[in-house]
């Protein structure tokens, strides 16, 4: 009787000792999210666990609270200190969000398409197709393309088609590379609000990534739209071929290699997107207009890129979204990277994500109601 008592004890304090240990990591994960990658990058990598350490936290308070133990305030007093963080990757709206009575609504999409699926990624030849039919049936005010591609060569205009198709014939597209001065990468906004101003936010470093603002008439307002599309990690086939690959049997220097290279992808890309934010940042802080910012981060919400870029801003998902809110559909489809936020003046709705295998991104759609400016304001 003694030993099973002595055996129970040991186990309890087994786990009450695994409990503290993943506790402290997610306490780290959150703390971690307002370090700059850039003074130390390492605390980027605590961002990309938080989704998987936050569900070990939440099955160890189902846990305690179960076998009816004091022991949940150890992950229920962590989960509390980051609640900002949690509400930014988990949500579940139960009502419908209060829309004002007088407004203007804005549906907004935003969608990494992928470049349209121009090397036949999905195997589907019919994506490109299905991409074009996505945007119409949602038949958004403001659509924000991020790896925009388009070509004068017959089927794969991308531009022109766009154009004919949906009601967003206003336009900005600024690309980041031109080859046979036929096909052009890069970023795209299109509008069913007359645009009156467009400018380019460049990063100053070699890259692909760019972020654009486009500013719309709404009625008697004016809108400043951003489109983002922060830094990757550049992950090569071989890197997702070790992560994904369970079965494979590299030998131990193969495996230091292969570790070695993706961490390092893992820094750079911190670092960049770092820099990279802390520029974009400083330019929505500035706008002379409420501000809508949609696009791909490449960072998942308990991250530096994401706390710094949302300062003073409301998140869609957070206003009305559901569930994990993932919204990359690759390895670790967990991650959401995606985004859409947007001024206090607007009030958002409706947020989804459309679960298609389109890309290797979820489009992301939600309605913003903008409500009237004061007359005092107007004066």
């Amino acid at each position: 009787m003694a030993t099973q008592k002595t055996r129970r004890s040991f186990l309890f304090k087994l786990i009450v000792l695994l409990n503290i240990g993943v506790a402290t990591w997610l306490l780290l994960a959150h703390i971690c999210s307002y370090i700059n990658p850039g003074v130390f990058w390492p605390a980027s990598l605590f961002a990309l666990t938080y989704p998987g350490v936050l569900l070990v936290n939440l099955l160890f308070v189902v846990y305690w609270l179960l076998v009816k133990s004091r022991a949940l305030f150890i992950s229920l007093f962590v989960l509390l200190i980051g609640l900002d963080n949690l509400r930014a990757q988990v949500q579940l709206n139960l009502f419908p969000a209060e829309v004002p009575a007088v407004a203007e609504r804005v549906r907004v999409l935003t969608f990494n398409a992928r470049l349209f699926d121009l090397y036949n990624w999905t195997g589907n030849p019919l994506t490109r197709e299905k991409i074009f039919k996505m945007v119409q049936d949602e038949a958004p005010s403001v659509v924000c393309f991020q790896e925009f591609y388009t070509s004068s060569k017959a089927g794969r205009n991308n531009l022109d088609t766009l154009l004919h198709l949906q009601k967003t014939t206003q336009k900005h597209v600024a690309y980041t590379e031109t080859k046979r001065q036929t096909d052009h990468w890069g970023i795209a906004t299109f509008s069913t609000y007359p645009i009156v101003r467009r400018g380019n936010i460049m990063f100053n470093e070699e890259t692909n990534n760019l972020c654009i603002y486009t500013d719309i008439k709404v009625g008697q307002d004016t809108l400043r739209v951003y489109n983002v599309h922060l830094q990757s990690n550049r992950f090569k086939r071989e890197d997702y071929e070790f992560l994904g690959n369970p079965n494979a049997k590299p030998t131990n220097e193969e495996k230091v290699t292969a570790s070695r290279n993706i961490i390092m992808r893992l820094k750079v890309g911190a670092i960049k997107r770092a820099r990279q934010v802390e520029v974009v940042a400083r330019h929505i802080q500035q706008s002379p207009y409420p501000v809508i910012v949609c696009g791909d981060f490449n960072d998942p919400p308990a991250s530096f890129t994401y706390n710094k870029i949302s300062k003073g801003l409301q998140d869609a998902f957070i206003e009305s979204g559901w569930g994990l809110g993932n919204t990359y559909d690759g390895m670790f489809s967990i991650l959401r990277i995606d985004y859409l936020l947007h001024d206090k003046r607007l009030v958002g709705s409706g947020y989804r994500a459309i679960r298609q295998k389109l890309s290797d991104h979820y489009p992301i759609v939600s309605d913003l109601w903008l409500k009237p400016t004061p007359k005092a304001d107007k004066q």
